[in-house]
């Protein structure tokens, strides 16, 4: 069917199914994604991070990437973590970091870009995006000193 003859319900019908569609390929990944998320996250203790990603060591924000990149969770489920690791005695900018590693870079959402892009642009997705959350951690440790 041509699209410009397509009534609105017509449009709905086929968007509804491509969702349907691609849903029915993607949620065992997600599930899988957020398995992994779930276990790591439960058994990272906060002081483990703190130890590798505090004040005193010039490598924290790239550590504190990493060891975001395997945890899954949204902005909002991160917040309780974040208030931990300042007390614990991270910089701003490592802590700020490790929340968009977390967002951003998490294996579970990888894991459903893998459905979509091949591996080398993901490749790509994944470099570009972490030296920019290395830099921008730099930038706030540099600015925000503790």
């Amino acid at each position: 069917m041509i699209v410009a003859e397509q009534t609105w319900q017509d449009r709905l019908f086929y968007a509804r199914e491509y969702v349907v569609e691609t849903l029915r390929k993607v949620w065992p990944y997600v599930l899988v994604g957020i398995g992994i998320g779930a276990g790591i996250h439960g058994y990272v203790p906060t002081d483990f991070l703190a130890a590798y990603a505090g004040k005193d060591n010039l490598f924290a924000v790239p550590i504190a990437v990493l060891m975001g990149v395997p945890l899954y969770s949204n902005a909002a489920g991160v917040i309780p973590l974040v208030a931990a690791l300042q007390e614990k005695g991270m910089a701003m900018g490592t802590v700020l970091a490790f929340v968009m590693a977390v967002t951003a870079l998490s294996l579970p959402g990888m894991i459903i870009l893998r459905n979509v892009l091949k591996p080398r642009l993901i490749g790509v997705f994944i470099g570009i995006v972490a030296m920019a959350i290395v830099m921008v951690g730099y930038l706030f440790n540099f600015l925000i000193p503790a």
